[in-house]
């Protein structure tokens, strides 16, 4: 025969249930914010505009939560999804604890406080650009690109937390190359220049993705066809996507091109094929990535073999 807990543990279990979903609430914010970090040690005084309507110093703009630039298109990127990432994280990590509605609490609390930023960013821009169709358009792609950012923030959020394995090592894969981007922007914040002792630092940082990669195949293995395949997808991210990074940088970055769509795209499209070869460097962090799984899924072989030789027999 069942019995009931004892009232005062009951009473607890109920305090635990209720408050669950404000628990995870506040997770999902707290890692929304962390995901904006690199833009917040800096001060977040909106990047001078070339198409603002006076002329302000630096230290007078206004303040802005997202960093709305042409410069800074891989950074906004970065803040988004890194913050994303660390509420799957959090979720995948509690799974076992977590009930059903952790997920959902916590995808709502990031896009809530992602969607703030957004939208206080845009009115901020928006009541200092000048009155022109360039201003408008160069706004729009602004609010479009980082809205999708955002999109694809919680999908792979979403996926971190519930996927099978094979999705998890996608996820993270596409999650590590915007984690560069974040922690070199943790290293040398956005506007500040460079110093010796940053060289070494973002040096190493440019690794990271390969690490990520390699770490996530050794988690998930590579005991069935899907986690093969999503292993090949996690290379191709890696040689792709840093190469797409770079493009897009050099390419939004010019002034030159800024009033000449077709041109721009064609110098980006010229960087992207130039730095998926060997010089590019795009090809080479496949070389670690690879490395790690290889040692890593050996190393985890022979602790298995180890654990079974191990089992007294009879």
């Amino acid at each position: 025969m069942l019995s009931l807990p004892p009232r005062g543990d009951r009473d607890m279990l109920t305090r635990l249930a209720a408050s669950g979903p404000v628990v995870y609430l506040l997770a999902g914010m707290a890692s929304a914010i962390a995901g904006l970090v690199p833009w917040l040690i800096t001060g977040m005084r909106l990047p001078v505009q070339n198409l603002w309507a006076g002329t302000v110093f630096p230290g007078r703009m206004p303040v802005a939560f997202l960093p709305f630039s042409q410069y800074a298109l891989t950074l906004i990127v970065a803040l988004i999804v890194v913050g994303s990432a660390i509420a799957g994280v959090v979720a995948r990590s509690s799974r076992a604890q977590h009930p059903r509605f952790a997920v959902v609490s916590l995808v709502t609390s990031v896009a809530v406080v992602q969607v703030a930023a957004l939208v206080q960013t845009t009115l901020t821009v928006l009541h200092g650009l000048r009155d022109t169709l360039a201003s408008t358009l160069y706004l729009a792609a602004l609010v479009i690109g980082t809205a999708v950012s955002i999109t694809v923030g919680l999908v792979l959020l979403v996926l971190i937390a519930r996927a099978p394995a094979a999705g998890v090592v996608v996820a993270l894969s596409i999650a590590g190359i915007a984690l560069e981007s974040w922690l070199n922007a943790l290293v040398l914040p956005f506007g500040v220049a460079s110093t010796e002792p940053n060289f070494g630092l973002l040096a190493a940082i440019r690794w990271v993705p390969a690490f990520v990669v390699g770490l996530a195949v050794v988690w998930a293995g590579i005991r069935s066809i899907g986690r093969v395949i999503a292993a090949i997808i996690g290379l191709l991210v890696l040689w792709i996507a840093p190469a797409a990074v770079t493009a897009v940088s050099s390419a939004a970055g010019s002034r030159v091109l800024a009033a000449h769509p077709a041109e721009m795209l064609d110098y980006g499209s010229q960087v992207f094929v130039s730095a998926l070869g060997v010089a590019g460097g795009s090809l080479s962090l496949l070389v670690p990535a690879v490395a790690v799984m290889v040692l890593g899924l050996s190393a985890s072989e022979a602790m298995g073999r180890w654990r079974v030789e191990r089992v007294p027999v009879g």
